[in-house]
């Protein structure tokens, strides 16, 4: 079978090529060159180069063949502009899920096809798996990797039944140690190479310096919010219907700045993001404080005080419906059904007990735990056991 590597010059796909060979598949490493602009990467870090460097050697380590494709407008296009606007809009965006859909495993994967390949494999933690249902539909099942400290399904949330079709992971089965000695054993030269932080095919950056070439500074209040706000401590009202429960559960809840006292300024209320702590300047406190809700019509932030305070917590979130996403349509809810799941909001966050709820209004998400710094724009996804169902963009 011919597979084509997104050799990324990281220890992860350098082993999943070699796992292939391994396995006697024809082997092409294609690199994706998605950034050019070292300007906002942190000191020390100039990605792009340096990765194609590796993954070159990798490349004629294992003797396979090796191109670079350079896709830096759609990149641009696709992931960056869609992080402005989002940051703008005052929402939580996360790159790393949309490089995979619109990226990875859509024009990179049609690229791949187009070379003749029958597969795209990457060095992702993750696993698919495919059975036949009673008309002798094939479905593909996409499950958590092995290592639960670096299972990324959650990176891959956004799949459809067609790409995972055509998706490799050869490392989902290992650990990371594993992939490491793996890497030793055959000398490559990625083998002790840390593992890449920050945005998506970028590196490692300042988030405020990123966002200010496209958002500029503008001056606003932090409001601190104390924990005898009314809000907190009014009573849960009776409901008439699940829908109704589930619409107060899910509301976000609205701030004055007359219901706190303002405690310091800040560059931009588009530089933050709901539960964040650190760039605040704030001091004179017993705890950190948090952001709990942002304003940008007047370019607020409003912060409480340590990580239980309660406006930094929800029980439920409500996704549009047209930003609903089933990986396994076939047990997608219609309008009025539940399903028990587990759910996370984030990467690495543990799965949390949760029920689905779908209505015409939208799909709701009701934790057994309120959920703490619950951001629009985030991710939501839904599990049953190791397989990951299905995602939604928080509203």
């Amino acid at each position: 079978m011919k597979v084509v590597v997104g050799l990324s010059g990281g220890v992860d796909s350098s082993v999943a090529a070699y796992l292939l060979q391994k396995q006697g598949h024809d082997v092409v490493a294609l690199f994706m060159r998605n950034w050019n602009d070292a300007s906002v990467t942190l000191e020390d870090e100039c990605p792009w180069i340096e990765d194609s460097n590796d993954a070159l050697m990798v490349a004629q380590k294992l003797g396979i063949p090796f191109q670079v494709i350079d896709m830096s407008e759609l990149y641009k296009e696709k992931i960056v502009d869609y992080m402005f606007a989002e940051y703008e809009a005052g929402r939580t965006p996360n790159p790393d899920v949309l490089c995979n859909r619109e990226v990875k495993f859509d024009v990179f994967m049609k690229t791949a096809l187009s070379l003749g390949a029958d597969k795209v494999a990457t060095g992702h933690y993750a696993r698919v798996a495919s059975t036949f249902d009673e008309n002798g539909n094939e479905i593909f099942h996409l499950l958590a990797g092995k290592d639960n400290n670096k299972d990324q399904s959650y990176f891959l949330c956004q799949l459809s039944q067609e790409q995972l079709s055509k998706s490799l992971f050869p490392i989902g089965e290992l650990t990371k140690p594993e992939v490491r000695e793996i890497a030793k054993e055959i000398g490559l030269v990625t083998a002790d190479k840390k593992d890449s932080q920050g945005l998506c095919f970028i590196g490692k950056v300042s988030l405020p310096t990123f966002l200010q070439q496209q958002l500029q500074p503008k001056e606003g209040e932090i409001v601190e919010i104390f924990d005898d706000f009314e809000a907190f401590n009014a009573e849960t009202p009776a409901f008439s219907s699940k829908l109704e429960e589930l619409q107060f559960l899910s509301r976000k809840l609205k701030y004055a700045k007359s219901d706190g006292k303002v405690i310091g300024k800040h560059q931009g209320a588009h530089y933050f993001t709901i539960g964040q702590s650190k760039g605040l300047g704030i001091g004179g406190h017993a705890e950190s404080c948090f952001i709990i809700a942002r304003d940008m019509p007047t370019n607020t932030l409003f912060v409480g005080e340590g990580k239980n305070f309660p406006g930094l917590y929800r029980k439920a979130l409500k996704i549009e419906n047209t930003d609903v996403h089933w990986v396994r349509k076939d047990l997608q809810l219609k309008n009025g059904e539940s399903m028990q799941v587990q759910a996370r909001i984030r990467y690495r966050q543990p799965l949390e007990a949760a029920t689905l709820y779908q209505f015409e209004e939208g799909l709701f998400i009701e934790f057994e735990n309120p959920q703490s710094a619950i951001a629009e724009g985030q991710f939501a996804a839904w599990y049953q056991g190791e397989e990951l169902l299905g995602s939604g963009v928080i509203s």
